[in-house]
């Protein structure tokens, strides 16, 4: 995972003013060797609903533009300007848009509007029906997490710890919060959950902070990983995952730091234990899963949170959030591969190659449970999981 210092503009393809802790420049250089490719006996597989190629994905950046799944429809973006609508039972394209603008995150969205944040660290509203431009205000720096709305304000987070409320209409801020964060983070970021009275921001100094929707003043934090050692390196303790809501709580994770339960009105700590992930946990059978930072997928009891499993052969290869598919889980690498990995016992049962490029988008799991997938080189497909005969 790319790190970098807080500074206006500071882009991804700038290799040289970035230090790297698991990726760097080219997605095959590693700080840890990674695993190879397992040789598995397969008895899943994958069948093609349809496919498409949208822009040039990510575009050789280290961005974050996860497709929007929002009922019959799919938004999706690639880093050189291309947004799109298309139906998600055929991939038909709805409306397409070609923006004279790199995009670094989204697209984010409400009942009319989609949202963007360009290269330029422009927010830019496009309406959902057809694509076009309703309005665009200029951020103060970089944003690579979706903004995210409840339909009266849309938030943005940026990359030097601000979270900005603007209005929907018309695009005017409404309030503004500023954290202190380290000058080194990672180049991940975690979207902001937006509820109809309270903004929940998760931020690179290991903090959660809820805050009042209406004029963005706290109401509770929670300390999700502790600064430690003396190198920069060492003290790293990012939040990159949003926090995953189940009804009253919230459960986070950051990056050596922990994984907690947390009450969503009050802040206060349910459970927690020692964790390190980029990505928030996924919930299956009523347990926990969790792609740990050194690529390790480990299963928890959600009882009592002991390890029910640890699955080891993807070490180091960067694997995405797991999905929950049925009796399986799904994740992407690096290296452009899909593994399908049981339940029950987190034996790998199923793999395919998918992108060249690499997957860094988790793969989402739609509505009847077909797979949705975006790859870094912008083939976009739903699949669906198949037992081998």
């Amino acid at each position: 995972m790319p790190l970098g210092r807080n500074k206006p503009f500071g882009l991804a393809s700038v290799c040289a003013a970035f230090v790297f802790l698991l990726a760097g420049c080219s997605a095959t250089d590693t700080f840890e060797q990674p695993a190879p490719v397992p040789e598995i006996e397969t008895s899943v597989g994958f069948e093609r609903v349809w496919r498409m190629s949208v822009g040039n994905g990510h575009d050789g950046e280290f961005l974050q533009l996860a497709p929007l799944y929002a009922g019959d429809v799919i938004y999706a973006a690639s880093a050189d300007g291309e947004v799109v609508a298309v139906s998600v039972e055929d991939g038909k394209v709805v409306w397409e848009k070609e923006l004279d603008d790199r995009i670094f995150a989204g697209p984010g969205a409400d009942g009319r509007q989609l949202y963007l944040v360009t290269r330029d660290a422009e927010l830019v509203a496009l309406s959902s029906e057809d694509g076009s431009e309703n309005w665009r205000v200029d951020l103060p720096t970089e944003v690579l997490a979706a903004p995210q709305s409840n339909g009266s304000l849309v938030v943005v987070q940026t990359t030097d710890g601000r979270v900005i409320s603007f209005d929907t209409e018309k695009g005017e801020q409404i309030w503004q919060y500023e954290a202190q964060v380290p000058v080194l983070t990672m180049r991940t970021a975690a979207a902001p959950l937006v509820g109809a009275d309270i903004v929940i921001a998760s931020f690179a100094n290991g903090r959660v902070i809820a805050l009042t929707a209406e004029n963005g003043q706290p109401v509770w934090q929670y300390q999700v990983g502790q600064a430690q050692g003396r190198t920069e390196l060492e003290r790293l303790v990012d939040i990159g995952g949003q926090p995953l809501v189940l009804d009253s709580a919230i459960m986070v994770v950051g990056y050596q730091g922990k994984l907690a339960l947390i009450d969503i009105r009050s802040g206060q700590e349910i459970w927690s234990r020692t964790a390190s992930s980029y990505y928030s946990p996924a919930i299956g059978n009523g347990n926990i899963f969790l792609a740990a930072a050194n690529g390790d997928v480990v299963a928890l009891r959600g009882n009592d949170r002991r390890e029910l499993w640890l699955q080891s052969d993807l070490a180091w290869r960067q694997v995405t959030r797991p999905a929950v598919a049925g009796e399986y889980l799904v994740v992407g690498d690096y290296e452009g591969y899909l593994h399908v990995i049981q339940m029950s016992d987190g034996r790998l049962v199923g793999q395919t190659k998918y992108d060249s490029d690499g997957i860094r988008v988790p793969v989402q799991v739609l509505s009847n449970g077909n797979l949705l997938v975006y790859g870094n080189g912008g083939k976009m497909s739903v699949l669906k999981l198949e037992q081998d005969d």
